[in-house]
């Protein structure tokens, strides 16, 4: 069995192909579902951002399961194969470890280093365990993970050296450099960049801020917590009258911040920024034709964030996930010689036992004494033949070709596969 990745963000494509792929919680886990019941995969989850879409797997086949995996995108993006298969990456084994490893230490973020990643790799992790699609492999996989990117954060300023999305976006708009301070900001959602957001510019001095959100619960609990003002989203159009930076980043499927709307709201032309962070996007674009309107995007942010340096703390997460890479592939090679040892363990004391029996059987009169140090002289004998071998190929578990060498102590000593295979398999399908 094998870890392999298919995905795309946005490292591999534009941001108008990724709100294709854009996915509601319920289209989340109907993907994880499909993934499963896919022939070759035994488990699976997936990462979905505003950026990202991955899919995570255990397969016992590579050729069949990519196939399968990209159709599955190809599907969700409505698109043709021809125009989304150049977009799509793949990591196999050991590179998919290094690949997730990466994304949770905020490497592989278009904002280097921020930290929402970790939730939503969290989440991922427990969406598969919640529908029973995530088992032994993807687990250990993900909790190493997490930890990674828990360690990548504790022993390094990468999440204070590379700005946030909402910082980006302020220095690219006209309200940069403590613009903020003293002006109406309208932030439009409540969920993790909303309150991101809030935070942001609340530390920079906003004179007012209202939260508008679907869910009120939420846009009030958003608001008390930065001594915002609540709104209904059905309010949307009258806040947007007086705010002087709006910031949008739901969940939503649709456009939500219209040309028509912001026209009829701002008839006198009055200067606006419009952030849009969301995916798919939350602005109409086309309010840019209107007098006054800024409005900045995930497109426009991408070239800025990709140039931040993160310089000597980057460096530095690099060698973490590179060690922690190391350290996960030489477990696992290890672990995967064990069902081997183990089962070779067994048939040498299945055959002391045989011996014994036989000894019994030739020598009926043998006292309880002399039994007992005879089978105490065979087991050392047993032990002591099997000691190097099983050393030895947990050692050379750490070297290419580490399955051939288990392949090999198996074939030499006539292992029964059934019996390596029961080693590791869940006690449920025994």
């Amino acid at each position: 069995m094998s870890i392999l990745v298919v995905g795309i963000s946005h490292n591999s494509a534009p941001v108008a192909l990724l709100e294709s792929v854009a996915l509601t919680s319920d289209g989340v886990q109907k993907l994880v579902t499909d993934v499963a019941s896919c022939t070759h995969v035994t488990e699976a989850t997936v990462i979905s951002t505003c950026n990202r879409l991955e899919i995570y797997t255990e397969v016992d086949r590579f050729h069949g399961s990519v196939e399968e995996l990209s159709r599955l995108l190809v599907e969700r993006a409505g698109r043709s194969a021809e125009t989304m298969l150049p977009h799509l990456y793949v990591h196999y084994d050991d590179g998919a470890v290094s690949h997730l490893f990466q994304v949770a230490a905020g490497l592989d973020s278009m904002a280097v280093g921020e930290g929402q990643i970790l939730g939503q790799a969290r989440e991922a992790l427990r969406l598969g365990q919640e529908l029973g699609t995530v088992g032994p492999a993807l687990n250990v996989l993900f909790q190493q993970a997490l930890r990674v990117g828990k360690r990548s954060r504790a022993e390094t300023d990468i999440d204070r050296v590379a700005p946030s999305l909402v910082t980006a976006a302020l220095e690219r708009s006209e309200l940069a450099g403590g613009g903020v301070a003293g002006r109406r900001v309208l932030v439009v959602g409540a969920g993790a960049m909303a309150g991101l957001a809030t935070a942001t510019v609340a530390r920079l001095g906003a004179g007012e801020i209202v939260v508008a959100n679907r869910s009120q619960e939420r846009a009030d609990r958003l608001a008390r917590e930065y001594d915002a003002r609540p709104a209904p989203l059905a309010d949307l159009e009258a806040e947007l009258a007086h705010a002087d930076l709006v910031v949008s980043c739901t969940g939503s499927t649709g456009v939500l911040v219209t040309r028509a709307m912001l026209e009829r709201s701002r008839p006198d032309g009055r200067p606006v920024v419009l952030i849009d962070l969301a995916l798919p996007h939350d602005v109409d674009p086309r309010v840019t034709e209107l007098d006054g309107v800024t409005l900045l995007g995930l497109a426009e942010l991408a070239d800025d964030l990709h140039a931040s340096d993160a310089g000597r703390e980057v460096v530095e997460v690099r060698r973490i996930v590179g060690q922690e890479v190391a350290a996960f592939l030489a477990a696992r090679r290890q672990a995967s010689v064990t069902p081997t040892v183990v089962a070779l363990r067994s048939m040498a004391t299945a055959v002391v036992d045989a011996e014994m029996e036989r000894l019994d059987g030739r020598l009926p009169g043998l006292d309880d004494t002399t039994r007992a140090e005879v089978l105490h002289t065979v087991r050392r004998v047993a032990d002591k033949l099997l000691h190097e071998p099983t050393v030895r190929v947990k050692e050379l578990a750490n070297e290419a070709g580490a399955v051939s060498y288990a392949a090999a102590l198996a074939e030499l000593f006539a292992l029964d596969p059934e019996a390596v295979d029961a080693v590791t398999r869940p006690e449920g399908l025994r």
